[in-house]
């Protein structure tokens, strides 16, 4: 890289990342590698605008909170550079970092690493690119040599440790194979006795709650999800070593005891992909991972025979019989919960679930609550516990709602401003964004072809083809889901603007006394039109945005006796 020898010292930005996985070993930490960077630029004469920081972010997604606030520097101008230590600093996907080059470009801004091999010529740049390749190329290697590793091991009749063994048993001390945890395992088998002999899910939570019988998360009170899980498990359920011998390798059926049952541990049963997106809310930037599950067929499953659970194959078959008509009831149906879907807990997040409870002898006596959902979900469990009366959780956005459409020229101009906001939340150009991402596929499909003859003219090995054909796959997926991601934030303003058309020219226009007419049913559509969200506080109140417009803080109502 070259030194700035000008009089007017130019302006740089310091960016360094270190993933979650990275922070566990030692030697790559923020620290280290914004020092390098401040003698880089001390050297170089550069002036910094600020340090950057993305810690725990991993760098296969381009949605970080340090890289937003690098594009939002760079974007106002004046920024010479950005430095990173390492040029996958910025991103490890080739596509992504050749995105945020092309976007820098644009405002005068160079991106630098100080393991850069090139200069700004052609020939620099396909130096780079080649190394970018060569970098991603031998991160699918390693990832494959990994999977292989434990795909090799599982057929081996060992297991690979998680998170966790399955509530019952415990890791060896090789943490290849498992041992049953007894004091655990009779829990387990009061389970199953219990449902073989009728009793329900609720009947088994109110006894270990008696009991003082904590879950598999060390939490109070057990969930349904979990026992109906246990009781479906192959862990827990014995086979014969000639059952078992018919899903694992031949050597693997060698070792097993005849006259000895076994559990059966699954493992690959479910295919995890996870991508960072971010989220407005509320005037900021929320960052999630998006988590999809898809379960593989069968045929893909690895099975390893574990100790037996020590509960009679009756017994489990009778449990699973108990439990195979169960089905999940709809919350209700005796009403319309106008905010199922809409309201959340302001603690945790998670959505207020709608809850019907009963009195009287005869339960002539119906009440409907709204209650957080994340009070079990979370590891230690969300403190609002409060039950909420649904009656006036539904008056209180209502109210608010009706205020608004009786100002329809005041909630176009706040409908119009709010599609206004959501097409500045996209960066930089859609269309050109776009057309990079095709034209990546179309080199994808390029790069594809050649290796393929190159594999059959021998210059490139089976593994070596496999390996390349799965990074190339890697970075066609990517391309897709930015593609997919660009078609659906134009969806979803396009959405807005005919619900926006729809609000104006049906609801806003009609009489107030017509509004106070509207069915819970009416009432729901309005609020989805109208992209409502809200808020619900322990103490009654509510805090409610509509289009991502925020709202004013609802005033609890008389609480009626």
């Amino acid at each position: 890289m070259s030194s700035n020898n000008g009089h007017q010292p130019k302006q740089a930005i310091l960016y360094a990342r270190v993933s979650t996985e990275e922070q566990v070993r030692s030697g790559y930490s923020l620290a280290q590698q914004l020092e390098a960077l401040r003698g880089y630029a001390a050297r170089e004469g550069y002036e910094v605008v600020e340090e950057v920081a993305d810690p725990g972010q991993s760098g296969a997604s381009l949605e970080r909170p340090g890289m937003d606030r690098v594009r939002d520097l760079v974007a106002t101008g004046g920024v010479s550079v950005v430095l990173a230590q390492d040029r996958d600093r910025f991103a490890r996907e080739p596509a992504y970092h050749y995105l945020i080059r092309k976007e820098f470009e644009e405002h005068g801004t160079k991106i630098r690493a100080l393991n850069d091999r090139g200069d700004d010529s052609p020939e620099g740049e396909l130096t780079d690119g080649i190394l970018d390749q060569l970098g991603k190329y031998e991160r699918a290697k390693i990832a494959e040599r990994t999977r292989r590793g434990k795909h090799r091991k599982l057929r081996q009749g060992k297991l690979v440790a998680g998170y966790s063994p399955g509530y019952g048993y415990r890791y060896n001390s090789a943490r290849d194979g498992l041992m049953v945890d007894e004091k655990q395992m009779r829990v387990v088998r009061h389970i199953f006795e219990m449902v073989a002999r009728g009793e329900s899910f609720y009947a088994v939570i109110k006894t270990f709650e008696r009991e003082g019988v904590r879950s598999p998360r060390g939490q109070e009170r057990w969930n349904r999800p979990t026992l109906r899980n246990l009781i479906l498990s192959d862990l827990y359920r014995p086979h014969t070593a000639g059952e078992v011998a018919e899903l694992v390798a031949p050597e693997v059926a060698a070792t097993l005891d005849p006259d000895v049952p076994y559990g059966i541990a699954y493992y690959g049963k479910k295919q995890i992909t996870k991508r960072q997106v971010s989220e407005a809310a509320g005037g900021e930037r929320l960052y999630r991972q998006r988590i999809k599950a898809q379960v593989r067929d069968r045929k893909q499953w690895l099975a390893v025979p574990v100790p037996d659970a020590g509960i009679p194959r009756e017994l489990a078959d009778a449990a699973r019989a108990a439990i195979k008509d169960n089905r999940r009831p709809p919350p209700s149906g005796r009403r319309v919960w106008e905010l199922s879907g809409l309201l959340r807990c302001c603690r945790c997040g998670y959505m207020m679930n709608a809850q019907t409870t009963t009195s009287g002898s005869i339960r002539e006596h119906v009440y409907f609550y709204y209650r957080c959902g994340g009070r079990y979900r979370s590891r230690n469990g969300c403190d609002h516990t409060k039950q909420h009366r649904a009656e006036e959780a539904d008056v209180k956005i209502w109210r608010y709602v009706r205020d608004l459409m009786e100002k329809p020229e005041e909630l176009r101009a706040d409908l119009e401003r709010m599609i206004e906001l959501k097409r500045k939340e996209t960066r930089g150009d859609p269309e050109r964004e776009a057309k990079t991402w095709l034209d990546k596929l179309a080199e994808v499909e390029r790069q594809r072809a050649r290796a393929q003859d190159m594999a059959i003219q021998g210059l490139l090995s089976y593994d070596e083809l496999r390996v390349k054909l799965a990074s190339l796959e890697e970075t066609r997926e990517a391309a897709e889901q930015e593609l997919a991601t660009l078609k659906n934030q134009r969806e979803h303003i396009a959405e807005l603007e005919r619900g926006k058309e729809a609000v104006l020219e049906h609801y806003a226009t009609i009489a107030p006394e017509a509004l106070d007419s509207l069915a819970s049913k009416e009432r729901r559509h309005l609020y989805k039109l109208l992209q409502l969200k809200a808020l619900q506080h322990p103490d009654g109140s509510m805090e409610v945005e509509v289009s991502g417009l925020p709202g004013p803080e609802l005033v609890q109502p008389k609480i009626l006796e």
